[in-house]
């Protein structure tokens, strides 16, 4: 169950943040992203706690990403890891030729 929620999540090519609402780097990884212009329908931000058993969804993450905390970011299909991940992408200067590049920003 868990493994289908977060395939179906993760199609179309966007950006897809799982996060939890208490969690403050899942909250930094929202203010940083809601400061990029997204197109319409490129930027998600899915609150797995809305989820009967979060516990198996970060399980799955495990597997899929090496890694259970949140927030998890994927571009597509790609996992690009968590909050810490998205700064270093920012800082090297990567954020925004790879999201121009999946066609995500306006």
């Amino acid at each position: 169950m868990a493994e289908e929620f977060v395939y179906r999540q993760i199609q179309g090519g966007k950006v897809v943040v799982f996060m939890k609402p208490t969690c403050p780097y899942c909250k930094r990884a929202q203010e940083l992203l809601n400061q990029l212009p997204f197109k319409r329908g490129f930027l998600e931000f899915v609150d797995i706690t809305t989820w009967d058993d979060t516990d198996s969804i970060q399980n799955y993450f495990q597997v899929l990403t090496g890694a259970k905390t949140v927030p998890r970011i994927f571009f597509g299909k790609d996992c690009i890891g968590g909050y810490t991940d998205l700064v270093t992408l920012q800082q090297k200067g990567e954020l925004l030729p790879r999201l121009k590049q999946m066609g995500a920003l306006q």
